[in-house]
């Protein structure tokens, strides 16, 4: 089962912020959890792209009431106006690390946050707030992608949980099947294999390497069965997929093709020069998902039972 006591939900007044902002009010009612708004102010920070299609952003000094009337409206929406809201604006040279550290300080159980989705030169200049918060946070995250016509906080009918076998998939099993429960939505158990053949192996006439070991397929769906068996927790309706290519690139090309409304992905947390190295296939999936994505976190709190996980600790926010 689900617990969730405390909500994080970061908010730049932007559009896209208002868009997730109806997700962290529905969850926190469900759960009926308090939910804490937080803006972190930088000075001189270059907000036109933040703020091109906000709201009229409140007065933002320690102190000030933040809910915009876009956000009273959705609490208006969401019969949610006795909701617990802590307010805050704190300031600070850069807002990732003021998200985190809030996080650490009021032991958040999950954090709720719109992303831009920054493309190109522009995400490698100015960085991805959302994606420092996936990396470095002690507990889920939740980004919701701004989009013409917002993702409907309740519509999640197709859930998708990609799997590599590990014991951080796993887990991201477990909470799937508990936001399937909650939802009414039924998984989708996607594994991308990701051998490559030789370039010599093309003079065969065969392009995959489901054509030169069928046992693979055959394999890896029969794991995903264990897995899902010694997951525990509630029935769900599950259909498994297996498919061939590159991870972080197939895995939204499969949530576009297949209807899935909601991705949930566990990341490994890597860190300094070994994800420099590595990359991240959760914070591309991030990046560039036009749906939903609940990171399931591989250290810190989990939201099953509200156990610690201890597979490894999370880097430090600001090395």
């Amino acid at each position: 089962m689900i617990t969730i006591r405390r909500i994080l939900f970061p908010t730049d007044f932007s559009r896209c912020a208002n868009q997730a902002f109806a997700h962290a009010v529905q969850l926190a009612k469900r759960h009926g959890a308090e939910l804490h708004v937080l803006h972190a102010y930088v000075p001189y920070e270059d907000h036109t792209n933040l703020l091109t299609t906000a709201s009229i952003a409140p007065e933002v000094k320690p102190g000030a009431t933040i809910l915009t009337a876009p956000m009273l409206q959705v609490l208006e929406q969401e019969q949610a106006q006795s909701l617990p809201i802590t307010q805050k604006v704190i300031r600070d040279i850069s807002t990732g690390p003021v998200i985190i550290d809030y996080a650490v300080e009021y032991e958040i159980d999950l954090i709720v946050m719109g992303t831009h989705g920054r493309r190109g030169i522009g995400h490698l200049l100015l960085g991805s707030v959302a994606e420092e918060v996936v990396r470095f946070a002690p507990c889920p995250v939740f980004t919701i992608k701004e989009t013409r016509e917002p993702h409907r906080a309740s519509a999640f009918r197709k859930i998708l949980v990609p799997v590599d076998f590990s014991k951080n998939s796993e887990q991201a099993v477990q909470c799937a099947k508990e936001l399937a429960t909650l939802y009414g939505a039924e998984l989708q158990l996607l594994h991308i294999v990701e051998e490559q053949l030789h370039p010599a192996m093309y003079a065969t006439g065969r392009s995959s390497i489901f054509e030169f070991m069928p046992e693979i397929e055959i394999t890896s769906a029969k794991e995903i069965e264990r897995m899902l068996k010694a997951s525990g927790g509630p029935d769900v309706a599950a259909e498994i997929h297996i498919r061939e290519g590159r991870a972080s690139r197939d895995i939204v090309r499969f949530a576009e093709s297949h209807g899935s409304d909601l991705i949930v992905i566990a990341t490994h947390g890597l860190s300094g020069i070994e994800h420099l190295l590595l990359g991240s296939v959760t914070e591309k999936v991030v990046r560039f998902a036009r749906v939903p994505v609940f990171t399931v976190k591989t250290f810190g709190k989990s939201l099953i039972g509200t156990r610690e996980v201890q597979h490894q600790e999370p880097a430090e926010a600001h090395s």
